[in-house]
């Protein structure tokens, strides 16, 4: 899975720069995400698809909210991804579209991306997961570890 964040990563470039700390963060929400590379869909009834678990809310608010207002960076996420229409059902079995909208989703906010998986745990569970998740810094630590490492 490494292989295919790092080159989608870097196809994103320069619209949004490429970094390790980017690639570890994506890495690490795919992996918690979606325990390990096994759930393409939120267990249970929640709404959330793909290995990032993005729900369509999420990924219409970014599509409306920025992706509108970035030309060049949704053509981009477009050609990455293979798809004419940026369509949230996409993203269960379009894992370039996922790992795009992952990282656009981190870099619409203004905090810097950490450098160490403890860092990269917070601004998962800040961002990402939100405080009202259920999901804690310390199982993303331990499922990085487990399934990244």
């Amino acid at each position: 899975m490494r292989e295919l964040v790092n080159d989608t990563l870097k196809k994103l470039d320069p619209e949004i720069p490429y970094s390790l700390d980017a690639e570890n963060l994506v890495l690490g929400t795919g992996a918690h995400e979606s325990l390990g590379w096994t759930h393409r869909k939120q267990m249970g009834n929640g709404p959330a698809l793909g290995y990032w678990q993005m729900e369509p809310f999420t990924f219409n608010d970014i599509c409306n909210n920025y992706l509108k207002y970035h030309p060049k960076l949704t053509e981009k996420i477009k050609q990455i991804s293979h798809v004419s229409v940026l369509s949230a059902i996409d993203l269960i079995n379009n894992d370039r579209l996922a790992i795009c909208m992952c990282r656009v989703a981190y870099y619409r906010q203004k905090e810097a991306i950490p450098d160490s998986i403890e860092g990269c745990a917070a601004l998962w569970k800040l961002r990402y997961n939100t405080i009202k998740g259920a999901g804690t810094e310390e199982e993303f630590i331990k499922n990085y570890n487990e399934y990244i490492s």
